[in-house]
C-alpha cells in the first residue's frame, strides 16, 4: 500500500462507524487498562485512531486506541518552539534528561504523537505525548485504555535496543524492522491486525555497496511501504546508507530473502525517518539523515532500476537519484502531515527542539 492509499483509507475507515459492515472494529478483543511499556520507541498510526508502539526493551508491539479526534484546523501553520523544553516540563525534569524516540501523525485527525524517554539508560521510563491539530500539546495518559499487545518470539538480547527500529501498517497487517536472536539477525516480521500468533519473521539479507560485501546481521533503520506495478514492496534503508526494497509478498515466516539494492546514498550516514508522497504526479520518498541532511528521492522507473551488485567506491552514490534540501536542517524526525505537507521535528542551532510544519518539497 503507498502512502497516498494509507491516507485515503485512513480518513475512509475513520468516519465509518464501528457497526458498519464496511469497516471491522479494530478494537475488538482489546483490554481495558494500562499497557505495561518498559520503552516507547516507533511508533506510527493503524486505522480507527490506533497507535502502534514498539516496546524494544519488552520485546513487544502494542497497538492502542487513541480514541483521538480532530481539533480543528489551525489558524496558522503548526510551530511549537523548544518543544522537548515543555516535554520535560510536563513530565517533571529538563530538557536533558528526556530523549523524543520518533513522531507519527494521526492521517484520521492531524494530530501528532511523540514516544519519550523520561531520564537516559536502562532506568529511563516511556511516555506518549500528543499535539492535536490546533497546536496543544499534553500528555496522552495511558491508564484505562483499550489495548492489545504482541510479543516477538525471537529477539536480539545482545543489541536490545535494535530488536524494533520501525514499523508501519499496511494492507491489514504491521510490518516490524528490527534485530532477531536468528543467525541471519536482520529481520522483517509481518504480523495479522488484529494481533493473531507471531511467528519468527523473515531473515532478510542485502548487498551493500559501499561495504562491498553482503550483510545481514545490520537491521533496517527506517522504511515506507510502496506500490510497484500494483505490488506493495518495502523500502528499506540501512546505515551508510543503502536503500533495498524487498517485495511483501516475499516476507514469509522462517524465509530468508536478498533484498534488491536499488541505491546508495552516500557512507557514514545513518537514516533517521523516511515516507513516500505524490507531487505533481509523480513519486518521491522524503528521508532525514544524521549526516546528510534531507533527502528528496525520485522513484520514478523504481521498477526498471537495476539492483547495486558491485562494490561503490570512495562512499559515492549509485540508483535512484535525489537531491538535498538545502533549507532543511537538523532534521531528527519526519512524518507526512497531510498531502502538501510534512512535519518536521527540528533540532535548533541552539540544541533546542522545535515541531514545525513545512510544505512538501
Amino acid at each position: 500500500m503507498s502512502t497516498r492509499t494509507f491516507f485515503l483509507v485512513a480518513a475512509l475507515l475513520a468516519i465509518v462507524p464501528f457497526g458498519s459492515s464496511r469497516a471491522a472494529d479494530l478494537t475488538a478483543g482489546m483490554k481495558k487498562g494500562t499497557p505495561d511499556l518498559k520503552s516507547a520507541g516507533p511508533i506510527t498510526f493503524a486505522p480507527q485512531n490506533i497507535l502502534l508502539v514498539g516496546d524494544a526493551k519488552g520485546a513487544t508491539i502494542f497497538a492502542i486506541a487513541t480514541g483521538d479526534t480532530a481539533s480543528g484546523s489551525p489558524s496558522q501553520p503548526l510551530n511549537i518552539e523548544k518543544i522537548d523544553e515543555k516535554i520535560a516540563g510536563m513530565l517533571g525534569t529538563t530538557s536533558k534528561d528526556i530523549l523524543i524516540n520518533h513522531l507519527a501523525v494521526n492521517p484520521a485527525t492531524g494530530s501528532a504523537f511523540l514516544s519519550v524517554s523520561r531520564g537516559k539508560g536502562p532506568d529511563a521510563m516511556p511516555a506518549i505525548m500528543r499535539v492535536d491539530s490546533a497546536g496543544k500539546l499534553g500528555e496522552f495518559a495511558l491508564k484505562d485504555v483499550l489495548y492489545s499487545k504482541a510479543t516477538l518470539p525471537n529477539p536480539s538480547e545482545k543489541v536490545r535496543q535494535d530488536v524494533t527500529t520501525d514499523l508501519q501498517f499496511a494492507g491489514g497487517q504491521v510490518l516490524v524492522a528490527g534485530l532477531s536472536n536468528e543467525e541471519f539477525a536482520s529481520t522483517l516480521r509481518v504480523i495479522p491486525f488484529p494481533f493473531a500468533a507471531v511467528d519468527k519473521g523473515t531473515s532478510v539479507e542485502i548487498y551493500h555497496g559501499a561495504h562491498g560485501q553482503f550483510e545481514t546481521k545490520a537491521p533496517v533503520r527506517t522504511f515506507a511501504v510502496f506500490d510497484i506495478n500494483g505490488q506493495p514492496n518495502v523500502l528499506a534503508a540501512y546505515m551508510c546508507t543503502p536503500l533495498v526494497k524487498f517485495p511483501l509478498s516475499d516476507l514469509k515466516p522462517g524465509a530468508k530473502v536478498r533484498g534488491t539494492t536499488i541505491a546508495e546514498l552516500g557512507n557514514r550516514n545513518r537514516p533517521l525517518d523516511m515516507f513516500v508522497y505524490n507531487k505533481d504526479g509523480k513519486d518521491y520518498i522524503l528521508m532525514a539523515n544524521s549526516s546528510r541532511g534531507v533527502m528528496k528521492v525520485s522513484v520514478e522507473n523504481i521498477d526498471k532500476t537495476e539492483g547495486i551488485v558491485a562494490p561503490v567506491k570512495g562512499g559515492g552514490t549509485a540508483g535512484l537519484k535525489y537531491e538535498t534540501i538545502a533549507n532543511l536542517k537538523g532534521v531528527d524526525h519526519l512524518d507526512r502531515l497531510d498531502k502538501d505537507h510534512a512535519l518536521l521535528l527540528v533540532r535548533s542551532e541552539s540544541g533546542a527542539l522545535n515541531l514545525q510544519a513545512v510544505a512538501l518539497p
